[in-house]
């Protein structure tokens, strides 16, 4: 693929090539007057290349991906590259970050706000602004994410396998586990591809809580990554990658107390005892059987669960 070197424009400012910039995607004012700025750092070598954007706290509690960016810009080959550019985004939703919360203050979840709005809520024109300044100049972009809700995710990147260079950038981040993952409405992802930029979703983790083998393997599968674009020269060791073409979810069919001896990221059998539901009176157990084969991915670790309540998120390879 060739690659044009042009100027970067990000919110009137102007990054050429063998530049770096510190600056806003935009300032938003909340009811006290206070102006939240929402920082973006561009990294571009002389030589030509792709635009890689790396993104993280779409939402506030999803702390794993800021680390990952945090992480990364610190280090010299990535804020010299040899090639191309890389923007990154260490906390897209400032404002949830500071609350320590998955949504914004009027409620709404800032991943379904796309493609936004100029005049529309904080997190509209949040999306709009990040749709409008930075999708179209770049190339590529890896969007950040954790687990939900108690759940903690095995490090995974998230992609469309009938989308080959979205399955060709995730074989390259090289993860353990890579999900098919059909788009959603509304998504930063959906309506990025619908511009014709390609972005993979990292998972790993659970909300408000480091997880160190995530952040660990996000960053790397970044720099596997970036070598493959030939924007740093190192060598990191792939993973012998699982291909998962779908996901089922168990949940309790009962409330109680949640227990299982299983590991994230191991394989289960159909038919496997994967855990047990106990009430705390002591009068009543019920097993929990695994309805396929597959990789757990995805696991509970709240103890005191309700019916219905999602306890392991299982892939599947066929």
């Amino acid at each position: 693929m060739q690659y044009q070197n042009k100027s970067l424009h990000i919110n009137g400012t102007e990054i050429k090539p063998g530049s770096s910039a510190s600056l806003n995607l935009n300032l938003y004012q909340l009811p006290t007057k206070t102006v939240i700025e929402i920082p973006v750092y561009v990294f571009r070598s002389i030589k030509p290349g792709p635009v890689l954007l790396i993104l993280a706290g779409m939402h506030g509690d999803e702390i794993n991906g800021i680390e990952i960016i945090r992480r990364l810009i610190q280090r010299k080959d990535v804020r010299n590259p040899l090639c191309g550019s890389i923007i990154a985004i260490p906390v897209i939703n400032i404002i949830s970050f500071l609350y320590g919360s998955r949504d914004l203050p009027d409620g709404r979840d800032l991943n379904r706000c796309f493609p936004g709005s100029r005049n529309g809520s904080l997190g509209s024109r949040i999306a709009f602004d990040l749709m409008n300044e930075i999708i179209p100049q770049i190339d590529f972009g890896i969007d950040f994410h954790t687990g939900g809700a108690k759940i903690n995710n095995y490090p995974q990147i998230r992609c469309v396998f009938s989308n080959k260079v979205n399955l060709d950038l995730g074989k390259k981040f090289s993860p353990a586990l890579i999900l098919n993952a059909p788009f959603r409405e509304n998504t930063l992802r959906k309506e990025a591809a619908k511009k014709g930029k390609s972005i993979l979703v990292f998972e790993g983790g659970e909300s408000s809580r480091f997880d160190y083998l995530s952040i660990n393997e996000g960053m790397n599968g970044c720099l596997r990554l970036m070598k493959h674009l030939k924007m740093v020269a190192l060598d990191l060791p792939k993973n012998p990658t699982v291909f998962l073409n779908r996901s089922t979810w168990v949940r309790a069919r009962t409330s109680g107390l949640f227990h299982t001896s299983k590991v994230n990221g191991s394989h289960i059998r159909k038919g496997e005892l994967i855990g047990m539901i106990c009430d705390p009176y002591g009068e009543h157990e019920e097993k929990l059987i695994s309805p396929t084969d597959g990789y757990i991915i995805g696991m509970n670790n709240q103890p005191v669960i309700n019916q219905g309540d999602a306890l392991m998120h299982i892939g599947v390879e066929e």
